[in-house]
């Protein structure tokens, strides 16, 4: 029966869907023995989340005050001390994850297989290459631990209902001393977090400043949606990096996408593929965004889409 250590995000409170997400894609290895490590200071309500997963046999509780704060260089040595015999040690594809793993991968002296999408058999997974262009199969070698990275995409959450055993460990590893928390600063929003929203709208560097992503703002807000937007918007300093939806952004797959004044590079579709329906507003009909979208609409974003917010 092969093991499988599961790494769980969350934010000190709340469990991130990402979890449940990596979860499924340990529970597609077939007769997987799947533990879930939460690393905090107190545990918590995550705890209990991960608990009630369905598929978990066992929930690692691993409190000590270093883990308030979740540090790779701090979280890395603490996996690698659980992992022991697992078979498999996974991570959600989030920042949180591409951040840790590769520590753990390195730790371990292995490779890390990257944003998995498909479990095709033992130690053999799918993966995008070339910007989502093609998709790969990878078999990890025989006799080594599998590191890798989630792709939450690609997955659909586990349900809840679990009750899964809780195991507290203390941690025993001798932990760097190089790395320090600092502070933590985020923007406070009352719209849905981008990774996880069910609706999603875009806005590109055809919005042509800061100040003219407020239509967007506004049909998001109509909508209930998490807003995102392209590279060149966020390279032209529209919004903050954190609103980057692509290749080298957010991965997301919400049941509606709408990409408003974006054009379509492979980088930026990279990051929708998996989206539900896809909705494109564009003046240029050639764009390559009208090639993926399932509803297209032909016109200037700056009539189309305050009259689309009004009629909403």
């Amino acid at each position: 029966m092969p093991k499988v250590l599961v790494i769980a995000e969350h934010d000190g409170e709340q469990l991130n869907p990402s979890t449940a997400k990596t979860v499924a894609c340990a529970a597609a290895i077939d007769g997987a023995d799947i533990d879930v490590a939460v690393f905090s200071a107190a545990g918590g309500a995550a705890v209990a989340q991960a608990a009630a997963l369905s598929s978990v046999a066992r929930v690692l509780d691993v409190q000590a005050p270093v883990n308030a704060h979740a540090l790779a260089a701090t979280l890395a040595p603490q996996i690698v001390e659980l992992a022991g015999d697992a078979d498999y040690v996974l991570g959600p594809s989030t920042t949180f994850g591409k951040d840790l793993m590769p520590r753990v991968a390195a730790l371990l002296g292995v490779n890390q297989v990257s944003d998995i999408m498909t479990v095709e058999g033992e130690r053999t997974f799918t993966r995008p290459i070339y910007a989502g262009n093609a998709i790969i199969t990878v078999r990890a070698p025989e006799g080594h631990t599998v590191v890798g990275t989630v792709r939450t995409a690609s997955w659909q959450e586990v349900a809840s209902g679990g009750s899964a055993a809780v195991e507290s460990v203390t941690p025993g590893a001798a932990l760097p001393g190089h790395t320090r928390f600092v502070e933590l600063q985020s923007g406070d929003s009352d719209r849905p977090d981008l990774q996880t929203a069910s609706r999603v709208v875009s806005g590109g560097r055809a919005l042509g400043s800061a100040d003219n992503f407020s239509i967007i703002y506004a049909l998001a807000d109509k909508i209930g949606a998490g807003v995102g937007a392209s590279r060149a918007a966020v390279d032209a300093g529209y919004v903050p990096n954190d609103m980057q939806v692509g290749q080298t952004g957010k991965i997301i797959a919400p049941d509606l996408y709408i990409a408003i004044g974006i054009s379509g590079a492979i980088q930026h579709l990279t990051g929708i593929k998996d989206a539900g329906t896809i909705v494109a507003i564009n003046k240029d009909e050639e764009a390559p965004i009208f090639e993926v979208a399932d509803i297209g609409l032909v016109a200037d974003l700056f009539t189309a889409v305050p009259e689309l917010t009004d009629k909403l």
